[in-house]
């Protein structure tokens, strides 16, 4: 029988969980907060897993985590888990449980080597991690989305548009410029920012995560590795070096 964990993410949008069986990912869960709790009894029924994870940005009813103590051998992600790679970042205590994760899992799965994390969410995260296993920090920037508000927001009159419609360099009105400009400059951004990273260090193992890596695998120049569940496959790794 091959053992079973559950890692858990809450974040500020989305809470989601995965089950993993020895090193695989079998399953992963989508839900809303309020079904929190008995989305997890359901999950735990069906899998009995052994060791299970939370990372959470949120407050989340202290019930869920006596669930988990009581089902399983129960780990929070938190300033004084231990990690599977050096953390030399200049604020431990500022970093984001999402941030950790995706470096844990670089560390997991390019040991050795200069890695690079890209999470295309509601913020662009890049996560660089050395060669000799130290977390050396990165960037954040705006998402899309955050763009085209932002756009909207601090304008008389630009619009909130939204970022599905046509798409080309050139813009031929006012609302495809403005998604030329945010979804054109973003990819611009991640091709400059790699080709940096690839200068400054060499030969750079780079991942492509987050909930918008979809969106824009196709729609960048240099051929990154897209993995939707990277950052689950971070939280496995900080689970199983806890686990020694």
């Amino acid at each position: 029988m091959f053992p079973v964990s559950l890692c858990i993410d809450f974040g500020n949008t989305n809470f989601k969980a995965a089950i993993f069986q020895s090193d695989r990912l079998v399953e992963r869960y989508q839900f809303k907060e309020t079904d929190a709790m008995s989305t997890l009894k359901k999950i735990i029924a069906l899998y009995n897993p052994q060791k299970s994870i939370l990372s959470s940005v949120v407050n989340h009813a202290e019930s869920i985590v006596g669930l988990l103590q009581e089902n399983t051998s129960y780990l929070k992600l938190d300033l004084n888990t231990k990690l599977p790679f050096l953390n030399a970042y200049g604020s431990p205590e500022t970093l984001g449980h999402d941030r950790i994760a995706l470096v844990a899992g670089l560390s997991r799965q390019y040991p050795g080597e200069n890695s690079l994390a890209i999470s295309i969410g509601t913020c662009i995260t890049y996560n660089f991690l050395a060669k000799n296993n130290a977390f050396r920090g990165g960037s954040i920037s705006p998402g899309v989305e955050m763009r085209l508000r932002a756009m909207s927001d601090y304008t008389d009159k630009l619009p909130l548009i939204p970022r599905e419609g046509h798409l080309s360099l050139l813009g031929y009105d006012t609302e495809t410029s403005m998604r030329s400009g945010a979804v054109n400059g973003i990819s611009a951004e991640i091709d400059g920012m790699l080709e940096r990273y690839e200068k400054e260090y060499g030969t750079i193992n780079a991942v492509l995560t987050g909930g918008d890596a979809p969106f824009f695998e196709s729609r960048l120049k240099n051929k990154i590795f897209a993995d939707t569940n990277f950052l689950f496959k971070g939280l496995y790794a900080i689970l199983e070096h806890n686990n020694k």
